[in-house]
């Protein structure tokens, strides 16, 4: 279960992806010690990428595979940074379909 430090993060990062994507077909979700980052799509939402946290608001972030294995991106930072290179890497995964 989701601490409501996890769930306050969840929130900002959804506003944040938002925001640097332009788009609100983003939702992000606690999972433990994990965000997983969302792309709303007709059906049910697809699951891009996760950040999990390694400290006090220090992040590591990863992407699921074709093959749903979890494949680590290269850094790890505070949320805000986190949010910027998920961004940066994986703003094509990111985009709704109709875009």
């Amino acid at each position: 279960m989701p601490t409501l430090t996890a769930k306050h993060h969840a929130s900002e990062l959804q506003r944040q992806l938002r925001a640097l994507l332009g788009h609100d077909q983003i939702v992000t979700q606690a999972y433990g010690a994990h965000l997983l980052i969302k792309r709303l799509d007709d059906q049910d939402p697809i699951v891009v990428a996760r950040l999990s946290e390694l400290g006090r608001n220090l992040y590591g972030a990863a992407f699921r595979s074709h093959s749903g294995r979890w494949e680590p991106l290269p850094g790890s930072g505070p949320l805000d940074e986190m949010a910027q290179l998920v961004v940066t890497l994986l703003e094509p995964y990111l985009q709704p379909d109709n875009y």
